[in-house]
């Protein structure tokens, strides 16, 4: 039972990574998509089309998730399985087109790798997670209050714009995101036998846990990027 519930959250994350992929794909290389979303401008050194800023429509979309994350905590209290379903896709089409700015600002093939490097060490720390026998209750509660200060520092930035805190915003955010992954894996693990077998549950936690693993590799897929991505 606990093979299947974790499967069947792996696979639902799954077809929403790749279903992002495609929006970020096509929002980024279909003009007809992209200028609803973004304002570009032609690189002088390399030719390319990069990206020079967002539409009202494109700051829209890139901000959504934050709402309906936000709205979610208070407006579902109790979802049904069909709600989480619909909140899940939602997270999954905003943030994949969102992400077609990442295909405009850093050159195609570092993209992939990162991605590679980034489901890699997925798999390898929500195994740990999953198989570890240490509690990790105690270090969810510190990286959960590190995203927030990542939030919190990320905001200030805007106004900072300072390379050195940048470049400790990313190096946070990989420690913090990859703590995530095994975290919520174990969590995940141990709310199958909380939950008793009832399927209406099991069901909204089969959505929602994928989309906490989604979300754990999102950002930390960004961040590497800082790292391991060639700009344009």
């Amino acid at each position: 039972g606990l093979r299947t519930f974790m499967l069947g959250i792996y696979n639902k994350m799954a077809i929403g990574l790749v279903i992002s992929g495609i929006l970020a794909y096509v929002a980024a290389n279909v003009p007809a998509v992209r200028d609803l979303l973004f304002v570009t401008a032609i690189s002088p050194r390399t030719g390319n089309t990069v990206l020079a800023g967002y539409t009202i429509l494109g700051m829209g979309v890139v901000f959504a998730p934050l709402v309906m994350g936000l709205l979610s905590m208070f407006m579902m209290r109790n979802p049904s399985p069909a709600g989480a379903n619909v909140l899940y896709w939602a997270f999954v089409a905003t943030i994949g087109l969102s992400l077609g700015a990442v295909f405009l600002r850093y050159v195609d093939g570092s993209v992939y790798r990162t991605f590679f490097i980034t489901a890699a060490a997925f798999g390898g720390l929500s195994l740990w997670g999953y198989t570890t026998k240490k509690d990790l209750t105690g270090m969810g509660t510190f990286l959960i209050m590190g995203v927030f200060g990542l939030i919190i520092a990320g905001l200030v930035n805007l106004f900072l714009q300072s390379p050195a805190l940048h470049f400790a915003i990313s190096a946070a955010g990989v420690l913090i995101f990859a703590g995530l992954i095994a975290f919520d894996t174990q969590r995940l693990k141990f709310m199958y036998y909380d939950l008793g077998g009832d399927e209406r549950s099991m069901a909204v936690a089969t959505t929602f846990g994928a989309l906490s693993l989604y979300l754990n590799f999102i950002n930390l897929f960004q961040f590497l990027l800082q790292f391991l991505g060639q700009r344009e």
